[in-house]
């Protein structure tokens, strides 16, 4: 599925640099990673026996300065999703306009299935894996799918004795008491909701009372559907991998996510269920899919029953959807630019690092709302005057400076 997405990303890309005016010599560089360093990983199992696991780090460019991005511990991780999320991750520290380009990685792994000391293991060894190509200066990671401030902590102790001093800056995500930033855990969700606000004010309709569907509750789904919530919007439904929920006078979120699970499931605890297909078509005015990739497809794009789409979750929507729903007059504010919320902070978290001084979390929040806001604005503005889909705007938006960098390097 992910090798699909790749392919994708890579069409986009020379797509909006060709928009921008660059030959082929730019798309042949930016359309994969500068950088891919593929790891074996020996932990010490709880029963005595050697397991070895596979673990990527993939550096899409670093033409602007150090490459960011998350961590994923999962078993369906594969060389493909780590170089598409990469790319993607260049993309939203462009249209963050971060000194930044893209990173990611990964370990083939479930850590449902292991105890705390095996990931323990696990985590310290792929940082010794890495260690020559990450650091402050370097490329910086985050936590992502599975891993956590806990994962993070051990991997900046282990980069701390392999390098002999501290160095808060070489992580983020991090618990407070380790340089953590306030607001890093529900950065990418206050992202998302600034999004909406942004959307809805364009086509007129307030916040409050606004009918909102929310496909996945884990921790941006129902992180957005509190804040959605509290912000006076009715979330009609939410999914997860069970099934849906549908109230169309909205569902009681504090009592549900009173009840989920740690991996965010809670449907099951009902008798009365819609199938996750029902929830993408419900009459709404903003739909979020923040589950998995290619939800709205060539298939169902045109029954999308939602004036708005924005996209919490990565890849959500085929590049087909994106033509129908478009033509359909639905606004679309694509995943680069609606998830950014996340680096956005992460990026807060090693300024602060590097200078020693930390922000409360209402200055955290205000500079967030600024930076969402123009990202959106630009990316909004490129889809009006160049006469573009939304996501190719994003995509023109988030290249540009890369583009830039490498020219004025001389590398093309």
């Amino acid at each position: 599925m992910m090798n699909d997405v790749l392919h994708s990303t890579q069409v986009v890309i020379e797509q909006a640099l060709r928009r921008l005016g660059y030959g082929d010599d730019m798309i042949e560089l930016l359309k994969e990673p500068i950088r891919l360093l593929t790891v074996r990983i020996p932990v010490r199992m709880d029963d005595g026996t050697t397991k070895v696991f596979t673990g990527y780090r993939s550096q899409h460019n670093d033409a602007v300065g150090p490459t960011k991005g998350g961590v994923r511990f999962h078993p369906a991780v594969t060389e493909k999703e780590v170089k598409a999320l990469s790319i993607w991750m260049s993309l939203k520290c462009g249209i963050a306009d971060l000194p930044y380009g893209g990173g990611k990685g990964g370990v083939i792994c479930d850590p449902r299935k292991m105890s705390f000391r095996e990931l323990e293991r696990l985590s310290r060894g792929y940082v010794r894996a890495v260690s020559q190509i990450v650091g402050p200066t370097k490329d910086i990671p985050a936590p992502d799918v599975m891993t956590n401030s806990q994962i993070m902590a051990w991997m900046l102790d282990e980069y701390s004795r392999i390098r002999e001093f501290d160095s808060p800056g070489f992580i983020t995500g991090k618990p407070i008491v380790l340089g953590g930033s306030k607001g890093r855990e529900t950065a990418t969700a206050r992202g998302v909701v600034i999004m909406i606000h942004e959307a809805l004010r364009l086509k007129g309709i307030p916040l409050e009372g606004a009918r909102i569907v929310i496909q996945g509750f884990g921790n941006a789904g129902s992180y957005l559907a509190k804040f959605l919530h509290e912000s006076g919007a009715a979330v009609i439904g939410i999914s997860d991998v069970n099934g849906a929920l549908y109230n169309k006078e909205g569902l009681d979120i504090p009592h549900l996510l009173d009840r989920r699970d740690s991996f965010g499931n809670v449907t099951n605890l009902f008798p009365k269920t819609i199938t996750n297909e029902e929830l993408l078509e419900l009459p709404c005015d903003v739909l979020v899919p923040a589950a998995i990739e290619n939800q709205i497809t060539e298939a169902n794009a045109a029954r999308i029953g939602a004036s708005i789409i924005v996209e919490a979750a990565n890849g959500p929507t085929t590049l087909e959807a994106t033509r129908i729903v478009t033509e359909r007059g639905i606004l679309l504010v694509p995943d680069v630019l609606a998830s950014a919320g996340g680096v956005i902070v992460s990026y807060f978290e090693w300024v602060q690092n590097n200078q020693g001084y930390y922000w409360d979390e209402s200055e955290i929040d205000n500079k967030l709302k600024l930076m969402m806001i123009r990202g959106f604005e630009n990316v909004y503005e490129i889809h009006q005057t160049r006469k573009v889909d939304m996501r190719l705007a994003a995509y023109m938006s988030g290249v540009r400076k890369m583009a830039e960098a490498v020219r004025f390097r001389g590398w093309v």
